[in-house]
């Protein structure tokens, strides 16, 4: 799922035309209940369809989420709740729900009664307080019974007007708050010696084993993290001016589909330098769509040829005769690089968690290096997109950066936050800096793993 903030007349989506109904003032008073909050549409069910299936599947696992429903007679209504669906089978206690209506500029706004569950958490369409559900029976209907949980009075709330013509869901999110810690939670150098300094030790960078000429480095995320912006960005570096050589951009669907490998040179004459960036199809939550995890594996061990078109509906299947034998050391990838945008981290979909923990596993089980790199540090941090080098300072950062590290399950040094060349047409210091302290990390790492493989490698057969 690709969901962007809370804008009107804006999409939501890349691949649907999915735009907020909820009316300016409307949305101004549900934030004042709410506090300083940002909404994201996560589902829109004259889009998605009223059935429960689409609604879990957009909102499942979301955290606090506004429910708000429209019918033919005007009213907006819904509800609130601070507790993730999860499909558990289970009662919730949720002090902080509460149900809402706006009948022009009128709201009425409905605490959940003291010592009552504010709902059941099922595979069944949402409910509150099991009084009252909405997209009832995969229906655009609102459907009330009798409880306790909520005094609900059904002629003030919607009009009794049972027919929706409008359901969505958003995600409820804490403004970021931009507060600046006391001294620089890493350090870095934002100079132009430093710059430089980082240019040298990868133009001179040998791997550590001799049969290796350039160390490969595989980077795989979902779709529009920015895994393509990356090369493009380390290739303007070296080039001297902003390039876009890898497709990149913000459609909704991979624009890579080919397994490239993209060598850097040098200058534009130069020479190769030591290292080799490998851009794969993006990955997508859906079955059959996105990179399939059985590519990942036949990438990693050195199988899949440059150029090779991917399809989702069928994995990599080796030529007879190279794939009786292992490929050698220098075809196999170093290190994996997770590229994961920082705006988008709260709303990773378990599908795609689960997606990045199957190729993990593969990963550590041939014992290659990882990395995680943290992109659009500057949209999601007003104060890193003032000024860059304020990125080791934000607090917000740093807590995006912690929350990578427990959903990827790798140690908070090993996410790296930087910024890509999007949009920019001259090269920038402090640009630069970021992404060559990556690289040089990434480097590293696969030196670490050669490490530890070389001399398995190196005996005779």
């Amino acid at each position: 799922m690709d969901t962007l903030p809370f804008s009107f007349g804006l999409p939501f989506t890349r691949n649907a035309p999915l735009t907020s109904s909820l009316p300016e003032e409307q949305r101004k008073q549900l934030c004042g209940l709410l506090g300083n909050v940002e909404l994201t549409l996560l589902y829109k069910a004259s889009v998605h369809g009223y059935q429960a299936s689409a609604f879990h599947q957009r909102c499942d696992r979301q955290g606090p989420t506004l429910l708000v429903a429209y019918n033919r007679s005007g009213y907006i209504f819904g509800g609130y709740t601070s507790v993730d669906y999860a499909q558990s089978g289970r009662e919730i206690t949720d002090e902080e729900a509460f149900l809402f209506s706006f009948q022009g500029g009128t709201c009425s706004y409905i605490k959940v009664n003291s010592g009552y569950n504010a709902r059941y958490d099922d595979a069944k369409w949402p409910n509150f307080g099991q009084q009252l559900y909405f997209c009832y029976n995969n229906q655009p209907a609102v459907y009330h019974q009798g409880g306790s949980a909520f005094n609900i009075n059904t002629s003030s709330m919607y009009g009794n007007d049972t027919q929706l013509s409008e359901c969505e869901v958003y995600k409820v999110e804490q403004e970021p708050q931009v507060s600046i810690e006391e001294k620089p939670w890493r350090n870095v150098l934002w100079t132009t010696e430093r710059r430089d300094e980082l240019m040298g030790l990868i133009r001179n960078h040998k791997p550590l084993m001799t049969s290796i000429s350039r160390v490969r480095i595989l980077m795989v995320g979902p779709v529009g993290a920015g895994k393509s912006s990356f090369f493009n960005s380390i290739n303007s570096i070296f080039t001297g001016h902003v390039t876009n050589k890898a497709m990149s951009g913000s459609a909704g669907t991979s624009l890579t589909v080919q397994f490239r490998t993209y060598p850097v040179n040098d200058g534009r004459e130069g020479k190769p330098l030591p290292f080799v960036l490998c851009d794969t199809m993006g990955l997508e939550e859906q079955s059959g769509a996105g990179l399939d995890i059985d590519d990942i594996s036949s990438i990693l061990q050195g199988h899949v040829p440059d150029r090779y078109k991917f399809n989702p509906m069928a994995p990599f299947q080796p030529d007879e005769q190279k794939g009786s034998r292992p490929a050698s050391l220098q075809e196999k990838i170093h290190c994996v690089v997770y590229v994961i945008d920082a705006t988008k981290i709260s709303l990773m979909s378990s599908k795609l968690e689960e997606k990045l923990a199957a190729i993990r596993r593969k990963v550590n089980s041939l014992g290659i290096a990882q990395i995680v790199l943290m992109t659009k540090v500057d949209e999601a941090c007003p104060l890193v997109e003032e000024d860059l080098q304020s990125l080791f300072v934000s607090s917000y950062i740093k807590t995006k950066v912690q929350e990578v590290s427990s959903r990827l399950g790798v140690p908070v040094s090993c996410v790296l936050p930087v910024k890509n060349y999007s949009q920019e047409l001259e090269l920038e210091l402090n640009c630069d800096v970021l992404l060559l302290t990556a690289l040089q990390q990434m480097l590293n790492f696969a030196d670490d793993y050669l490490d530890d493989v070389g001399p398995v490698e190196d005996k005779p057969k």
